[in-house]
């Protein structure tokens, strides 16, 4: 599943999601993506970087530290939601600021055309981290948003119509 529908989300609460197949299939793509990523990073990951031109092994680096950050932001936020769900912690403790999902300002970087000289395995786990980060990051904001206005065209939208709407 690479996007979210809008209605399937909307009505989402914590504990009808918790103890959804969406969340055990995102649950179980997040924790498999963190072992694929470490394996990675710790073993041809490691080799191909060695063999990398300077400028691009600092790319290498700071990518795989993103990937890294992406995929611990991820892991923490589904861990929690897991917390609830089975009763270890309370929903309202979950909607803290320290529980949300964070390093947006990390998370959401890179990915410009610069990418394409890395090696295609990390290449791959970018995008996939990517992607992942951004369902989540939907589903924090449905689920413990406070009248959030998304990201992207949706929220670019609902900006615009707010600041033309009449008001009645």
């Amino acid at each position: 599943m690479n996007t979210l529908d809008d209605e399937v989300i909307r009505d989402l609460t914590v504990q009808s999601f918790t103890g959804s197949a969406l969340f055990q299939r995102t649950f179980d793509e997040g924790m498999s993506l963190v072992e694929e990523t470490a394996r990675y990073l710790d073993g041809p990951g490691r080799e191909e970087q060695r063999h990398l031109p300077r400028k691009t092994a600092m790319l290498y680096a700071g990518e795989s530290m993103r990937v890294t950050t992406r995929l611990m932001q991820a892991a923490s936020w589904l861990l929690v939601q897991r917390a609830v769900s089975e009763g270890d912690m309370k929903v309202e403790d979950a909607q803290s600021d320290r529980y949300r999902l964070g390093s947006k300002e990390i998370c959401y970087g890179g990915g410009t055309d610069a990418v394409d000289v890395l090696p295609q395995k990390l290449q791959d786990l970018l995008s996939r981290s990517d992607d992942l980060y951004r369902r989540i990051a939907r589903l924090d904001d449905v689920l413990f948003g406070k009248g959030e206005i998304p990201a992207g065209a949706r929220g670019a939208m609902a900006m615009l119509e707010r600041a033309f709407s009449s008001p009645q």
